[in-house]
């Protein structure tokens, strides 16, 4: 199996020089390059082609933002995905970064195994997503669930974010299952992550409670161009469930 190839820049040395040597004792890992300027960037993605770019929001020279606008100008075969690792943790800059294209937006200070589990995941995805859209620019269902669920605070750590993740693919797929979700959606789940259905139902209760205790709903509500969540209105699991896979699907046929 390849290794896959990370990129690191930050500005930060120290914590530059602490994640290429975390990163090099994996096994599975190759870093390929480590920049502290912001406008190496683009330069260095050409010539070592990372699967995956580890950037900071502020770096010399030219920021997360303007860097994540370069490699859209580059051709899909070339761009990396990228994980925001950043001290920043305003709602607007988080919107930006993932309409910008990041696909995952970590806040420091971090856990840097959570890091390497993000890492392994995203490298996971990336043929998919580069086969789904690179003309387009139109995301997949994968990249709309990811980008809502970051927006909306759910860590993606946590048991809950993946049944939620399942449970909207189920209901995008035949979406009558929404109505027996206690029968059917839950132990389907189950069954897929050798749990029971009671731990699902939990896991995802609590992975919406925390959504809704970081308070980003005004973030989701501005991606959508409307009300979609109320802070005061917080949603039972079928509900959210079913909003979200509503709202994709309206987004997949318009």
């Amino acid at each position: 199996m390849d290794r896959i190839r990370v990129m690191l820049a930050d500005d930060n040395l120290n914590l530059l020089r602490a994640l290429t040597d975390y990163l090099s004792r994996k096994p599975d890992i190759e870093v390929v390059a480590a920049v502290s300027d912001g406008e190496e960037i683009p330069d260095c993605v050409r010539q070592y082609g990372p699967d995956i770019l580890v950037m900071d929001i502020i770096m010399p020279r030219r920021d997360g933002f303007m860097t994540l606008e370069a490699l859209n100008g580059m051709d899909a075969a070339l761009r990396p995905r990228v994980i925001v690792l950043t001290g920043l943790a305003r709602d607007d800059f988080i919107m930006r970064a993932i309409r910008l294209g990041a696909s995952y937006y970590m806040v420091k200070p971090f856990d840097m195994n959570l890091l390497y589990a993000r890492i392994v995941e995203i490298a996971g995805d990336q043929p998919q997503t580069v086969a789904a859209a690179p003309e387009t620019g139109e995301e997949s269902v994968d990249e709309q669930i990811t980008n809502l669920f970051l927006t909306l605070g759910i860590p993606a750590h946590i048991k809950g974010y993946q049944y939620l993740r399942e449970a909207v693919h189920m209901v995008l797929e035949n979406h009558d299952v929404i109505n027996r979700i206690t029968k059917e959606l839950y132990p389907g789940i189950a069954r897929k992550f050798d749990t029971s259905a009671s731990k699902v139902e939990r896991a995802m209760r609590h992975a919406i409670e925390v959504a809704w205790s970081r308070g980003r709903l005004e973030a989701v509500n501005q991606m959508y161009g409307h009300r979609v969540f109320a802070r005061e209105d917080k949603p039972t699991n079928g509900e959210f469930i079913a909003m979200i896979s509503d709202k994709l699907a309206v987004r997949k046929t318009a």
